[in-house]
């Protein structure tokens, strides 16, 4: 079983209100603080009621004295009544025989108040105002304004703070587990840890939380929580009950003196005379059949065997603890075993002491003084003095000289014997040669008891017939210590029945042998053991009158027992007061001996006494009479009901142990206490206080085990009313719970306190028990907190749009821009709080994991409602909404149990239909805007194509990308959705790119066919549409699944084909140039009419003027055309490869058509004129070609082997025939180039 004091003590946090509001109503939370509150709220109406009535002044009057006249009653009532409780405490807290003051207590956090929230508030505002000196990046700014705006200014924290729930330590736990995630998802930085990152955080978190705060202080308010919970001293005990129950200090002090706190003895008394008093009240109760309602009629006998058997239990912790003063609160054991058997009452032989069993030991202190009357000896001789305790070893003084025979030396003896024989005698050494021992002067036989002076006093010495001075006095003092467990000595006369059959005066000590047993013995000089003894057992002691025939004796009083009577008496009316008092507690009677009044006025009186016992204890108890305390004091605990003076449970170490103490002394039930308990607890939990279900559940399971017969505390009976009120509590509890559960984000912020989520839970399980043995089903714990995440999720989707500040909007006219911007913000809001859930308070639903997913859907389809409403005014026409389901999907996704749910599924149901008209209309759109932009497309470079190209790749990749930041959750819609984009994707494409190689096509129709074509930057457009066709088609029309990426496929084919077919035209283009360069030339061939009348006319004509070599503006034309081509191609057209293709093209095509032309005229020869523009055009063209990078394997042709030949063959004919060629040849081709450039 657990221990309550450690149980209480582990939350003792939680509960924790000012100690003097929390602990003041406890003492009598029943009695009057209720009744005081009642009645002084009812003194409101009766007031105004007065003022509005003056008229009847003498009425209202009359009744405002009499209401006046109650209270101050009912407050006289309460003080009494806590005066009468301080009286029991403080026993407790003087004589503790039962409890322990716990020693393994949880280390306490502080409490963060509402002004250290403010402050903290403030310190990180400050921060992130940059008003700090605090050094941070970007990443831990962001992370603290996050942290200070959903943690910080958070209500739920607000209202955890002013409950007294949460701790500094939580708001730095709630910090860590923040920044966790966030440091995780930072990107690795080599040489920088994440835990040092981690670290790193916290450092400078814990400097903004402290502030300008000297570190120090911090330091010494640790400190001093942590002294609060060491173990407290009975000081500080008695000052804390003085603060919890009112009571004034001078009141303290004539309690504790009239108490007798300080005597041990006297408590030990008390406790013996507190259990006699309950073993008799249960003679009394099995007697008068005065039993309490039980819940069977045969527990009415084991209600009294329980009663006595909790007093023997107490006897034997009482009989357990020492004789001897110990430490403060500590126990021991004796070693004596035959001394427990006192538990059992009937046994009373085994009780019987022996003369063997009473032991005592006495210390003696023996210090002489000095020696007065010695006058015979010599000044110089020596003398000294000897000391013992009959049957002890002997001790020596030091030596002096005979004219001044002063020691102050000490002698320590130990003896069992209470009245021992004390020898000292003097010595003077001898002076003769043969004297063997020194020479004995004188002696003084003393006997000493406990009760004798003190201090040193003078003593006739006996002195031997050597010494001449008869006079001899040696003054000495004998201190003999009182033994712990003799608590009294003296002689008295004595006369009994039994035993000291002869009036005799004898010496007595009343020797305690354990907590319960007590004997009177009488001593002989120079005896350890008793001559006889009386063992007080079932005696009674009281004052009594003189007794005739006794002669001896002044004050008598007598020890009465059933067939017995002892007869004492005294010589000294305060020794018979003494040995009263110390009878009296030895016996634990009830009945307290009062002396006669004759006798206290003799007393009052009297001089003074050897022994101021016996008058300061009257005194004190006189002072306490006066003040009126003398009731309380003398008050029989038997007779109060403690249950209802004492019903709340504690909080704090010192009061644990308090109340454990009191309630085992004083028969408080275990069930009773916790019932109490529980219902404070409650109380406080209904008023908004939070309290640790670790309390709650620890004392409704003692309760619960002791009403189904458990026994947890040893207890077999259960009472009415136990069982009714747990009844009552159980039902009140089970509200509670599941009033918490529904409130789960409010009572447990960011799942704090720690662990209390989780503990109430399992309380819930253990409330819902029927009994201490069954398990309550499953199914219904499961179904109660089904219900219970139920109306959680109503309340947080109230809560939320309460924050959210969303109305109904009833009576007026909202845009449906603003009423979709306030569903979003929702969606943000949602999501948050199903984050928190997950992160902060799924750990303590493990067990009920599908009942959270329920609670997350039922929630979702509250927000469902206003969701549908917001998109059903949206106009059709409008796209605005998409938002909402990409912030919604993208969390709903990644949650493994909301994937695919109720809710999500309704939101792909409800946002399917909008999606398919989107594409549906961007599809139109699209394919519009191509017909309408290739109409009017001007062909002017943009970015990589045309303008009509850019905006088509642009509009399908947005297109694309809006799809596939939808991340559609449903696979097979996905699938469709992916596939009719990849082909709208393609047929656009592909439409593109016809169209764009038909405007080449007749673009190039329409251009020259002369050396005077150039080639224009539209037609490089053309080509670069066709680049960036090709590259936007492996984005665009790409698929990864299987057949589908026949879209790519075809496309690229589309590309190439459309490609190779420009290329070709251009080609052709080139060719048919070329084909009328050579057709001017042809003009020339031998055997012409036009060959031999151009010959003819430039020979003619060089004879007067300079001609131009004829054919060399042809040659340089072409030339020109075919380099401009080449660096307009070059420069503008964005594709290496399309290039160098129609390089080698151009270049195959023309060669292979200067090849066939000058085959055609194979039989021919050349006219020099042909022979200089083909040499040219030849050379030019294999030199420019070859600086545009076209491979040697297609320069060196076959081809242009074959026209290289022939030129070369023409050129050496010509040579021959025409004398030169006026430098132009096929090689020195070089020089020739240098000069036309």
């Amino acid at each position: 079983m657990l221990d309550p004091s450690s149980s209480e003590e582990e939350s003792d946090g939680i509960v924790e209100e000012e100690s003097k509001e929390v602990m003041a109503p406890q003492a009598g939370s029943r009695i009057s603080p209720s009744r005081t509150s009642e009645s002084s709220g009812g003194l409101a109406p009766s007031s105004s009621r007065s003022s509005a009535r003056p008229t009847s002044p003498s009425p209202s009057a009359a009744s405002e004295e009499k209401e006046d006249l109650e209270k101050l009653q009912r407050d006289e009532e309460e003080r009494k009544k806590k005066l009468q409780l301080y009286v029991f405490v403080m026993r407790c807290i003087a004589y503790p025989f039962n409890a322990k003051q716990p020693t393994d207590m949880a280390r306490r956090q502080q409490k963060i108040t509402k002004q250290q929230l403010q402050q903290t508030k403030d310190r990180f505002q400050a921060f992130l105002n940059g008003d700090t000196q605090i050094v941070a990046d970007e990443a831990f700014i962001n992370a603290v304004q996050s942290y200070y705006e959903v943690f910080l200014k958070s209500d739920r924290v607000a209202k955890m703070v002013q409950s007294g729930g949460f701790s500094a330590s939580d708001f730095r736990d709630v910090f860590k587990r923040h920044i966790e995630k966030r440091v995780r998802s930072l990107p690795e930085i080599d040489g920088l840890s994440k835990e040092t990152v981690l670290s790193s955080w916290m450092a400078k978190f814990d400097t903004i939380y402290r502030g300008d705060e000297d570190p120090r202080k911090a330091q010494q308010r640790m400190t001093a929580s942590a002294a609060s919970e060491l173990i407290l001293s009975k000081d500080q005990l008695y000052e804390m009950f003085q603060n919890i129950l009112g009571i004034k200090k001078f009141e303290h002090q004539l309690l504790y003196q009239a108490c007798q706190l300080d005597n041990l003895d006297e408590q030990a008394a008390q406790i013996r005379r507190e259990l006699d008093g309950r073993l008799q009240m249960a003679d009394q109760i099995a007697r008068g059949g005065k039993f309490p309602k039980f819940v069977s009629k045969d527990m009415e006998a084991m209600y009294i065997e329980e009663l006595k058997s909790s007093v023997n239990q107490l006897m034997a912790n009482l009989e357990s603890m020492p004789v001897s003063k110990g430490g403060e609160f500590k126990l021991q054991k004796l070693k004596r075993g035959h001394n427990t058997s006192i538990i059992d009452m009937g046994q009373e032989d085994e009780n019987t002491l022996s003369k063997s069993d009473v032991v005592l030991s006495f210390t003696l202190e023996v210090v002489i003084m000095e020696v007065q009357g010695l006058k015979s000896l010599a000044p110089n001789r020596i003398v000294y003095c000897t000391m013992e305790v009959e049957g002890g070893e002997k001790l020596q003084t030091d030596q002096a000289e005979a004219s001044k025979p002063t020691w102050g030396t000490q002698g320590d003896f130990t003896t069992t014997h209470p009245l021992p024989g004390v020898k000292v005698k003097l010595f003077t050494e001898s002076t003769g040669v043969l004297a063997l021992e020194d020479k004995e002067l004188g002696r003084v036989v003393l006997h000493p008891t406990p009760n004798s002076p003190k201090q040193s006093e003078l003593h006739k010495m006996t002195v031997t017939k050597a010494c001449p001075d008869q006079d001899l006095k040696i003054k000495l003092a004998i201190r003999m210590d009182k033994p712990q467990n003799m608590k009294h000595c003296g002689y008295l006369w004595a006369f009994g029945k039994n035993v000291w059959k002869r009036w005799k005066k004898r010496f007595f000590v009343l020797v305690q042998v354990s907590q319960y047993t007590f004997a009177m013995c009488s001593y002989r000089e120079k005896k350890s053991e008793p001559q006889e003894l009386l063992q007080l057992d079932g005696y009674t002691v009281d004052y009594s009158d003189p007794q005739p025939g006794l002669d001896g004796g002044r004050a008598f009083f007598n020890a009465v027992k059933e067939g017995d009577t002892v007869i004492f008496a005294s010589d000294d009316e305060q020794d018979r007061i003494l040995w009263v008092q110390a009878m009296y507690r030895a016996t634990g009677q009830s009945h307290k001996p009062v002396p006669p009044t004759q006798v206290q006025k003799l007393n009052s009186k009297g001089g003074a006494s050897a022994q101021m016992d016996a008058p300061i204890s009257q005194f004190y108890a006189d002072r306490a009479q006066k003040h009126g305390m003398d009731e309380f004091i003398s008050a029989n605990p038997c007779s109060f009901d403690h249950a209802s003076l004492f019903e709340m449970g504690w909080f704090s170490p010192g009061q644990v142990f308090v109340l454990d103490e009191y309630c085992a002394r004083n028969g408080v039930r275990g069930c009773h206490r916790h019932l109490c308990y529980l219902r404070d607890l409650l109380e406080r939990a209904e008023n908004g206080a939070i309290i640790d279900p670790t309390l709650l559940h620890y004392s409704f399971a003692f309760c619960a085990s002791h009403v189904h017969g458990n026994r947890p505390d040893g207890l077999s009976t259960v009472k009415v009313d136990e069982k009714e009120r747990f009844e009552d509590i159980k039902e009140r509890l089970r509200v509670i719970l599941e009033n918490q559960i529904v409130n789960f984000r409010y009572c447990f912020p960011f799942g704090r306190p720690e662990g209390a989520l989780k503990a109430t839970l399992s309380l819930l399980e253990r409330v819902l028990m029927k009994d201490i043995v069954t398990p309550v089903p499953p199914e219904e714990v499961k179904g109660v907190i089904r219900k219970c995440l139920e109306q959680a999720a109503q309340l947080n989707y109230e809560r939320i749009k309460e924050y959210a500040k969303i109305e109904e909007n009833v009576g007026r006219l909202v845009t449906p821009a603003k009423k979709l911007e306030e569903t979003i913000r929702l969606a943000e809001l949602v999501i948050e709080v199903l984050q928190q859930n997950q992160e902060h308070h799924a750990e303590a639903f493990a067990w009920w994991t599908d009942l959270m997913v329920e609670h997350a859907e039922n929630f979702l389809a509250l927000y469902a409602i206003d969701m549908d409403a917001a998109l059903e005014i949206q106009s059709p026409e409008s796209w605005d909404s998409f938002p909402l389901f990409q912030l919604l999907n993208d969390f709903l996704r990644t949650d493994y149990h909301l994937c695919n749910g109720k809710f999500h599924k309704h939101l792909q149901d409800l946002y399917a239909p909008l999606v398919v008209r989107y594409v549906d209309l961007m599809e139109s759109s699209i394919a519009q805007s191509i017909h309408k932009g290739f109409e009017r497309e001007s062909w002017e470079p943009v970015n990589n194509g045309s303008g009509t190209s850019e905006d088509l790749f642009w509009k399908l990749d947005a297109l694309q990308t809006f799809i596939r930041d939808l991340h559609w959750p449903e696979e097979e819609f996905a699938k469709h959705l992916e596939s009719r984009i990849k082909l709208m994707s393609s047929n656009m494409i592909e439409n593109c790119v016809k169209r764009t190689r038909m405007a080449f096509e007749s673009k190039l129709a329409k251009s020259s066919k002369s050396t005077d074509f150039r080639i224009s930057p539209t037609l490089c457009t053309m080509f670069n549409v066709m680049v960036d066709a090709k590259d936007q088609s492996a984005k665009l029309c790409a698929m990864e699944l299987g057949q589908e990426k026949q879209f790519h496929s075809q496309i690229d084919d589309l590309i190439e084909e459309s490609v190779r077919d420009m290329i070709q035209l251009l080609v052709a283009k080139f060719v048919a140039i070329l084909e009328g360069v050579l057709a001017k030339i042809s003009r020339y061939d031998e055997g012409t009419l036009f060959s031999s009348f151009l010959s003819f006319t430039v020979k003619a004509a060089s004879k007067y003027v300079d001609v131009p070599k004829p054919g060399m503006d042809v040659a340089d034309g072409y030339v020109t055309f075919v380099r401009h081509s080449q660096d307009m191609l070059r420069d503008k057209v964005n594709e290496e490869v399309y290039i160098e293709r129609l390089f080698d093209q151009w270049y195959t095509a023309t060669m292979n058509l200067l090849g066939t032309w000058l085959t055609e005229r194979m039989d021919q020869q050349l006219h020099v004129y042909q022979l200089k523009i083909l040499i040219r055009i030849t050379k030019k063209k294999y030199r420019d070609f070859r600086l545009q990078g076209v491979l040697d394997s297609t320069l060196n042709s076959k081809m242009y082997d074959t026209v290289r030949n022939r030129l070369t063959l023409e050129e050496a004919t010509a040579s021959v025939r025409e004398g030169g060629m006026q430098g132009i040849s096929m090689k020195d081709s070089d020089e020739e180039d240098e000069e036309d450039d």
